[in-house]
């Protein structure tokens, strides 16, 4: 199966290329994460950083499809109350995951401002809460959009706001009459500030 996508992603990049107007460039990305979850009690902001890689596919001056594998370091700032005590420790909870996404990028006038947005399926590779909590699902689904400007060098400066569509724990918002926090639906939300670089290919 895994040979089978290779070779037919090799096929897409083939057919891609072989239209003149269009370019498929490779490129890095990276940057600072500010996160943080929704109904989280009093949770403050984390910070964090990105890192991975993209294929940005252009088809004209104007629309972009860019395909990106990204290492997200996620989570938030939070008080965590000791059992049977009032008293209380600050905890950072982390979520890490591997994000697999696609934004699509419209450049008004051609130049290199643009707006962006798009998917992504985020896995989670680990986590760091406390083995008597739940254990948060292994699977997020987010959707991205944001701003960038693109220099003729190929570096581009963005800002993101990533919001995530699952809860964390895998409530779906339903009484079923024995999840006690079945209102409480706790989601991630990242704001991302970066750059990326695509390489010029011949």
């Amino acid at each position: 199966m895994r040979k089978l996508t290779l070779i037919a992603f090799i096929f897409f990049i083939g057919f891609i290329k072989s239209h003149a107007q269009v370019t498929v460039s490779p490129g890095i990305r990276g940057g600072l994460n500010i996160s943080n979850f929704t109904n989280f009690g009093s949770s403050n902001p984390k910070t964090d950083f990105y890192a991975g890689g993209l294929i940005a596919i252009k088809f004209n001056k104007y629309f972009t499809l860019q395909p990106e594998l990204t290492y997200t370091r996620q989570g938030a700032e939070a008080r965590e109350y000791l059992l049977g005590s009032s008293r209380s420790n600050k905890r950072t909870y982390e979520l890490n995951y591997i994000s697999l996404g696609a934004v699509a990028k419209y450049h008004f006038t051609g130049g290199g401002f643009h707006i962006l947005g798009g998917p992504s399926v985020d896995f989670k590779i680990n986590d760091n809460f406390p083995s008597y909590d739940y254990n948060p699902v292994g699977v997020d689904l987010a959707f991205v959009s944001g701003v960038g400007y693109t220099l003729p060098n190929g570096l581009t400066f963005e800002a993101r706001f990533k919001q995530g569509l699952i809860d964390i724990y895998g409530y779906d918002g339903i009484d079923n009459g024995y999840d006690y926090y079945y209102d409480t639906i706790i989601l991630n939300q990242v704001f991302q500030i970066g750059i990326t670089y695509t390489f010029k290919v011949k």
